[in-house]
């Protein structure tokens, strides 16, 4: 959630930062918010020169009643005035649930180094790499014709007709050496971000509250693209149930893991505040119609190793930088070719001030996908979940937030099958994987 001081100081600038965006629709209502302005300030005013008269009167009280004179009219001057500021407190009040709910479908701004760009096509590469070099970090052609990884994988239990059969379309079945190598690259990562990065590791629910998702962004803007369960009342009937009763599938742990602090008053001491979890991820993917409807690119349900880290305002631009070293570690680890790419305004998610994606090399399509992105959310989800720190100064201040892939594990498997396939479809295991698989170094 933006900072309405920001907006009630230079409206112009905020609105014309969100304009960076690049998005067709507008993402502020200017004149609905100008018109609870009006409002406040209308009520604010009167509140304050109420409270002036209450004062004065207040004090011609004291001097009546030390005169030994009658205060009673004065007095009924000042229970007037009471009835009226309880009134002003009460209007104001209820102007905070239309302002609120006006900011929560409102972005976060783009920070100033963040390239302008309509969409994903003004994301700026930043840098390559690639397990043999090559020239400036290109990966090295097959020397044979490459499969993708449905074809390479089927033979070893990739099965999408059983996932159609179970649950419907975007769904996948694994069994035999597929399902373990896809368990052996979560371990991995797992393994990774804990022993060697330092995060902490987290079992959460795998069904969130709507709060939970507000704090975070995903409501009410994106309801959409979440799966909702609901709990019924007796005999499952569920008419009349409110948002109580109401459980999502989360479509990231990062949902409940940066929740961990909402409604919290952290000491400075506590951050930064690492944490990492496996969990299953659950995306309604709408919108998606008709992309990457092949294979295991876009999923409703998919496994991801997910990083946040909560962390002291000053340091959140270097933590973005540290935490995308810790997602390019697997890949590197993994043998896997990939570039770092700085998210444009048009392309970047609805919290994020700031994104860095790690894009894949595949070789069946011939390109670069994405497998992390990894964002640094300044105050904005801080200020949704009320996340705050007692600073050097002993004042309250809003934490950061920031959270990423480390890495999504399904398509962590397309690219390990696809980059590692052999001239007769076996499937070479990266080093890092091998203890993880029993010591095997070829998957047949």
């Amino acid at each position: 959630m933006l900072d309405v001081v920001s907006l009630r100081k230079d409206l112009d600038a905020v609105v014309k930062t969100l304009e960076r965006r690049k998005q067709p629709q507008p993402f502020l209502d200017v004149a609905a918010f100008q018109s609870l302005e009006t409002q406040r300030k209308t009520i604010q005013v009167r509140t304050e020169e109420l409270q002036a008269q209450r004062n004065t009167l207040s004090k011609q009280i004291g001097q009546l009643k030390s005169k030994g004179e009658s205060a009673d009219e004065v007095m009924a001057q000042v229970a007037s005035i009471k009835s009226e500021l309880d009134a002003s407190a009460t209007a104001l009040e209820a102007l905070q649930e239309p302002l609120h709910n006006l900011l929560m479908g409102v972005p976060n701004l783009p920070q100033d180094d963040v390239p302008l760009g309509a969409d994903e096509s003004g994301n700026v590469e930043l840098r390559r790499w690639s397990p043999t070099g090559g020239d400036a970090g290109l990966p090295a052609p097959l020397a044979f014709e490459p499969k993708d990884h449905v074809d390479l994988g089927e033979p070893l239990g990739l099965d999408f007709e059983m996932g159609v059969k179970l649950s419907g379309a975007r769904f996948a079945v694994m069994r035999g050496p597929v399902a373990r190598l896809h368990r052996a690259l979560a371990a991995f990562m797992l393994d990774t971000q804990t022993e060697q990065h330092g995060y902490t590791e987290c079992y959460t629910p795998y069904a969130v509250n709507a709060t939970s998702l507000r704090g975070t962004g995903q409501l009410p803007k994106f309801e959409e693209d979440l799966f909702a369960a609901i709990k019924g009342g007796q005999d499952g009937d569920t008419t009349g149930l409110g948002e109580d009763n109401k459980l999502y599938l989360i479509p990231t742990s990062e949902v409940p893991l940066t929740n961990f602090v909402r409604d919290t008053l952290l000491t400075e001491a506590d951050l930064p505040m690492k944490l990492t979890a496996h969990t299953p991820c659950f995306r309604s993917e709408a919108g998606s119609h008709g992309r990457d409807t092949r294979g295991l690119i876009r999923q409703h349900q998919f496994d991801k190793v997910e990083m946040v880290q909560i962390v002291h305002p000053d340091q959140s631009e270097a933590v973005l930088q540290e935490m995308t070293g810790h997602a390019e570690a697997i890949l590197k680890a993994l043998e896997l070719p990939y570039r770092v790419v700085l998210l444009c305004t048009g392309d970047m998610g609805f919290g994020a001030t700031k994104t860095h994606d790690l894009e894949v090399w595949l070789p069946a399509q011939n390109t670069y996908r994405e497998i992390s992105s990894v964002s640094n959310c300044h105050a904005f989800q801080a200020r949704r979940l009320q996340a705050r720190f007692k600073n050097a100064a002993g004042k309250n201040d809003w934490v950061h937030t920031l959270n990423g892939s480390g890495l999504a594990v399904g398509r962590a498997l397309v690219a390990v099958l696809e980059n590692h396939q052999q001239a007769d479809g076996s499937i070479h295991i990266p080093m890092a994987l091998q203890p993880y698989m029993g010591g095997k170094t070829v998957l047949r």
